[in-house]
């Protein structure tokens, strides 16, 4: 799994800005200088949160204070680390309890009643569905004798998986999700084909939820043709799905057994701990899978598996955490015997049977430094991607049966782009995969020289938004897409070019011309004196007057890189609105490497904030907007970031749309996936983090500002199948909300402060179309509402 994907497991033309973003940074090393948190613990004291000096500006949509349901406060709190925390509403943990179920009740009635209010509401419905209504094509793939491709025709729940014989060929229906559920909530999650292409192995979700469970399909090379086999594997959570080469059998992962058999509904807040590497030998019941890998003694350590390209080893990959750091075991697959079938037998390994005998792992890698991606290998010569000792990543290899391994570098560090993945294809030749100033930048190399071959001809400014291809083969598809572009693939063949890649197909939608937008790339200064970069999309001859209602999206941490992509929701935006819509690329990111990602992590965490108030403050600067018509959005961890910046700044933004946010920084990591998120927030059980957790956790610093003014409206959405982001911390911040900011005889409140809770919707994975665009419509036409923003699409 490459960095991006680990670390979410647990986000026309361009006008560059002034100077190179890459070449400023990393002149200034960009150095995690973080500010000076005003806290200090006073044992026995309850905790008091700062106010900010100045209320937001009124915004075009209100709530009085006696329209919020009154909700109980008990008198819940506990001292940590000597500071006496104050939690009233941890009865709202309870995602089972009848009054949580009336609580959600409640509050969706009255953020329906606000959202009638809306009245762009419904013609913005309309434009979103018309805007997402084109044909969607995935990234084509080849295995074995057949390609594989996915489709949705427009507004599908989900999309299709097909097969063909050739690229021209008749497709035929693989895997069709949109037949799994009435409501369409049954996602394709994750799969993978045996090394001939004869069978595969698919995961499938409910509701949103993180928990899969696993089936297997045959499939004739010739016709497509598929075959149900009778396995079902589960408690199935963020689960590699592994092949060995011989097609018998491959690793999963899976929890214990829920006490009682229940536990995967995806309401269970409970932690996900004590993840194991199982071996599913094909046509036999999992309860004769074996655990060939389990690590008790650190049950918050997550394993990953692939297998070798010659099928001789598995390479374990372990994490703790979502810091880009990992492990490396190999696993000797030739030392394993044969059951009487011919399929490996893991019996004798079996994890915690008595008489076990130790796995045959060479520990390549056995510490938490630096992170390390299997490229490729040769006989004992293996080549990997990694940032040790290279923030911006290098390929390096080593020589495995070597008593210690010595790297050599193979792709060395680029002076100023990130290198974000690797590929080797048929031929010994590689496919790299560069960030310029956060745009993509591809280029083939020698595999055993690492010597550059040429640069990949892309077809503008964008991002690379999917790839494929393998060792066996010099043909591979890349997928390209930008901003005001849906995208395209093309197909390459590095045995005919080594640059040239042509059309196979093109995303096409005839709602709007990408010729009526521009994007520019500007800076914002943070607080420290960094530049952080932005892209900014809007109508061509936009007036900078300061009134254009401006959505400004961040997120911030876990290495996550927020490149050019397209979206319907911010279109839809700048078409119904005539609005801006801000891409902000923050520290804690992985858009420049470790080093802007460390910089915005752990005790840096509020040069988060910083930057994506220095953007905001630069947009008002650039008269694209004032406060009044600046909406934040960002999910996750960016709701995190949205919740934190109106409260420590509410005079800069009239509205806040934050999607299932990770709003208390002190309980985060005591719920499902939370303790993988140490490693970016803290450890709220350690006291020096506590001590900076604190200050900016959005559940603990609600406070009136100080001149007796409001703050921003805010829309907070979740789903009751959240398991990753749990939908308790939205639900126990609203309610704080309405109570500290509305809940006297005389607010000044009136900025509407509402949740909005899905049913049958999880994180985001997987979400039906349907769902997409009434989420999506309820937010954006709330802020319009919000700022004001007259129609100008057509008639309302």
């Amino acid at each position: 799994m490459s960095r991006a994907g680990s670390a979410a497991v647990l986000a026309g033309g361009l006008v560059l800005g002034v100077a190179s973003v890459a070449s400023y940074l990393v002149k200034r090393a960009y150095a995690p200088v973080s500010r000076s948190i005003a806290f200090q613990a006073f044992p026995g004291k309850r905790y008091r949160p700062a106010a900010a000096a100045v209320g937001a500006p009124s915004g075009h949509l209100e709530v009085l204070p006696s329209q919020y349901p009154r909700v109980r406060r008990d008198d819940t709190e506990e001292t940590l680390h000597g500071v006496i925390i104050q939690d009233p509403y941890r009865w709202l943990e309870d995602a089972d309890s009848p009054d949580v179920a009336e609580f959600v009740e409640e509050q969706n009635v009255l953020t329906q009643s606000v959202l009638d209010q809306c009245t762009t509401r419904p013609a913005f419905s309309k434009l979103l569905e018309k805007l997402m209504d084109y044909e969607k094509f995935g990234t084509p793939f080849k295995k074995g004798q057949r390609y594989y491709y996915t489709h949705n025709t427009g507004l599908q729940a989900q999309s299709v998986v097909y097969s063909q014989s050739s690229l021209d060929g008749e497709p035929v229906v693989l895997i069709d999700p949109n037949t799994l559920s009435a409501d369409g909530t049954v996602a394709l999650s994750s799969w993978a084909f045996s090394e001939d292409g004869s069978t595969l192995a698919y995961a499938l979700s409910s509701g949103g939820s993180d928990w899969q469970t696993v089936h297997v399909l045959g499939v004739d090379p010739g016709m497509g043709a598929t075959t149900q086999h009778p396995d079902t594997l589960r408690h199935v959570k963020f689960s590699c799905l592994a092949w060995t080469h011989d097609g018998r059998g491959f690793f999963y992962n899976r929890f214990p057994p829920p006490p009682g058999g229940g536990g995967e509904a995806g309401t269970e807040t409970a932690r996900a701990d004590n993840q194991e590497l199982a071996y599913h030998v094909l046509g036999d019941d999992q309860a004769w899978d074996v655990t060939i890998l389990a690590l008790p003694e650190h049950p918050d350590w997550m394993i990953g598996c692939e297998v070798s390209d010659d099928g001789g080893r598995a390479i374990l990959s372990i994490s703790s955490g979502c810091e880009p750091v990992n492990r490396v075991w190999i696993l000797d697959l030739n030392a394993v015997g044969r059951r009487a079938d011919g399929a490996l037998d893991f019996s004798p390994f079996a994890h915690g049977a008595a008489g076990s005998r130790e796995l045959p792992l060479n520990k390549l890698v056995d510490e938490f430094k630096a992170s390390y991606e299997y490229v490729g290998s040769r006989g004992s010569e293996w080549t990997f991607l990694t940032n040790a000792g290279a923030p911006r990543y290098r390929v390096v290899r080593t020589d495995i049966s070597a008593p210690a391994p010595a790297w050599t570098n193979v792709v060395p560090q680029h002076e100023a782009d990130l290198l974000q993945w690797v590929r080797l294809l048929g031929g010994g030749k590689l496919v790299c995969s560069y960030l310029r100033n956060v745009q993509a930048h591809v280029e083939t190399r020698d595999f055993e020289t690492g010597r550059w071959l040429a640069d990949v001809q892309l077809p503008g400014i964008g991002s690379v938004t999917g790839f494929s291809g393998d060792h066996k083969a010099t043909e591979f598809f890349l997928s390209f897409a930008s901003f005001t572009e849906p995208g395209a693939t093309f197909r390459g063949d590095v045995a005919a070019s080594d640059s040239d890649i042509t059309l196979h197909r093109r995303i096409a939608t005839a709602s709007f011309s990408p010729d009526d937008f521009q994007t520019r790339q500007i800076f914002g200064t943070s607080k420290d004196g960094t530049r952080v970069p932005m892209f900014v999309v809007s109508r061509k001859g936009l007036t900078l007057d300061g009134t254009a209602p401006t959505l400004l999206y961040g997120y911030g941490g876990f290495n996550i890189s927020l490149t050019p992509s397209f979206s319907a929701s911010r279109l839809a935006w700048m078409l119904a609105y005539g609005g801006v819509t801000v891409v902000a690329n923050l520290r804690g990111g992985g858009e420049f490497g470790t080093g802007w990602r460390d910089a915005g992590s752990l005790s840096h965490k509020q040069n988060v904030f910083d930057d994506f108030v220095a953007c905001a403050e630069e947009l008002v600067a650039q008269r694209y907007c004032s406060p009044a018509s600046l909406v934040i959005q960002g999910g996750s961890n960016g709701g995190l970031l949205v919740a934190a910046c109106a409260e420590q700044r509410p005079d800069l933004f009239a509205a806040v749309l934050g999607q299932v946010g990770v709003m208390d920084l002190l309980r985060f990591h005591k719920f499902t996936i939370g303790h993988a998120w140490i490693t970016d927030y803290g450890n709220p059980d350690v006291a020096e983090d506590f001590n900076w957790l604190l200050p900016l956790s959005p559940l603990h610093n609600v406070a009136r500002p100080k001149d007796d003014g409001q703050y921003p409206a805010f829309l907070l959405t979740t789903g009751d199948h959240d398991d990753r982001v749990v939908p308790l911390r939205t639900l126990k911040l609203v309610a704080t909300l309405q109570h500290t900011l509305a809940g006297d005889l005389n607010p000044s409140q009136r900025n509407p402060l509402l949740t909005r809770v899905e049913v049958r919707a999880g994180h985001g994975a997987g979400k039906p179309t349907a769902k997409v665009i009434a989420e999506v419509s309820d937010m954006l036409a709330f802020a319009a509402g919000v700022v004001g923003a007259p129609w100008v699409h057509g008639s309302a």
